[in-house]
């Protein structure tokens, strides 16, 4: 088994090397998540076996994950969410839910899947966090199209977490709910206390200021703090590490409503100079690449469930929204494109059937790697329409 030391090596040099072949294709179209995820299954143990998850790497990868959730909490706008834009996100995903509990209920009522809910949970999922340095890149963050794609991933990545703590937990549904609602008034005063503690002008708001751009970095200190406790507070309550990660992020927001250019440049080069990537390449290193190779047809299955479970419903909410101007089809289509990308829930979700000895590690390799393929093809296709739309405008 190779050792720490040997499997860090290999991952530091993945993370690096990553950007520079990203920039090798044309028009940067293969995400470098993409790159991330496939140079972990070829380093990983099922295939090179140049590197191995350790108890010290899956700290770092939990790290990498939680960062990730929260700076996907942090870019969500709170008033959006709870405006009209963020209800149709919700009742979509929703019918979503739906949709996939029927589809997976008749496939394992044929004996050909098992694991239903983990399957159906995993189907719904969209990778806020995947797509947002992708959303960055292309510039479109800050636009309309951009914002409907916020509200739809913040739903899709909280709607299954949620969701699997309720119907995959091993406390049954009510109490399950007992457990969230407890875990939510917790968040509420972590999210409140802040603002009492330190107030504008107070010592302790002087303080933490005056030591931003010091060696004592308080803003970046403090974050890590909030992020590590609610992640704590996620494991007492025997939640996914990710519920703890996504309100961090919205009581950050809440915290600095208008942002903090400084702390985000900090969180930026902490998370996906060196944390994020690690997630991505240790969830390759999980892939079982000869178990997807013996079946692609149920890879291929996978595929197009996620698509027809979470990208239709996608498109056509988009299509009829009632805004001015409306929505074209090709900006709808974008829209369900990166709806249906879904990796890190996945990752999640399958993690959890798998320790439960509800899913066989094989079929988990397939639908993550499904995962990894919509990573690929989707925001790819998605870019390659909005391309095509602003030729089409300068035409």
């Amino acid at each position: 088994m190779p050792s720490i030391a040997s499997s860090l090596f290999w991952i530091a040099l993945i993370a690096a090397l990553a950007p520079f072949v990203a920039g090798l294709f044309p028009r940067r179209l293969v995400p470098e998540v993409v790159l991330l995820l496939v140079a972990g299954a070829v380093v990983g143990p099922f295939a090179l076996n140049l590197a191995a998850e350790s108890e010290a790497i899956g700290i770092l990868r939990e790290l990498g994950l939680g960062m990730l959730f929260l700076l996907a909490g942090y870019e969500i706008d709170r008033k959006e969410l709870s405006g009209a834009g963020g209800r149709r996100a919700l009742y979509t995903w929703l019918f979503c839910l739906a949709l996939a509990f029927a589809i997976v209920a008749l496939l394992g009522a044929q004996g050909v899947i098992s694991a239903e809910a983990a399957v159906a949970i995993a189907m719904t999922s969209t990778a806020l966090g995947t797509l947002l340095p992708i959303l960055k890149d292309n510039k479109i963050l800050d636009t309309r199209l951009g914002r409907t794609v916020l509200n739809h991933g913040a739903v899709g990545e909280l709607g299954p977490v949620v969701a699997m703590a309720v119907l995959l937990g091993a406390r049954g549904a009510v109490l399950s709910l007992v457990v969230l609602a407890a875990f939510a008034l917790i968040a509420v005063i972590l999210a409140v206390l802040p603002t009492k503690l330190i107030s504008h002008g107070s010592w302790t708001h002087t303080l933490v200021r005056s030591g931003a751009d010091t060696t004592a970095q308080t803003t970046v200190r403090l974050t890590i703090l909030l992020l590590v406790g609610l992640g704590a507070l996620s494991a007492v309550f025997s939640l996914d590490v990710v519920l703890g990660a996504f309100a961090a992020g919205f009581i950050l927001r809440r915290l600095m409503p208008d942002g903090n250019e400084r702390l985000e440049i900090k969180l930026d080069g902490i998370a996906f100079g060196f944390l994020i990537p690690i997630f991505f390449i240790t969830s390759g290193m999980a892939i079982d690449v000869s178990a997807v190779a013996e079946n692609p047809t149920v890879l291929l299955a996978f595929l197009v469930l996620i698509i027809v479970v979470r990208g239709v419903p996608v498109f056509f909410t988009t299509k009829f929204e009632k805004v001015e101007p409306p929505f074209s089809t090709r900006e709808s289509a974008q829209v369900a494109l990166y709806g249906a990308t879904g990796l890190p829930m996945i990752v999640a979700v399958t993690g959890a059937a798998v320790s439960a000895g509800q899913m066989s590690s094989d079929n988990a390799s397939i639908l993550v790697a499904a995962g990894a393929i919509t990573v690929l093809l989707l925001p790819m296709c998605a870019t390659l329409l909005n391309r095509t739309e602003k030729v089409g405008s300068v035409v």
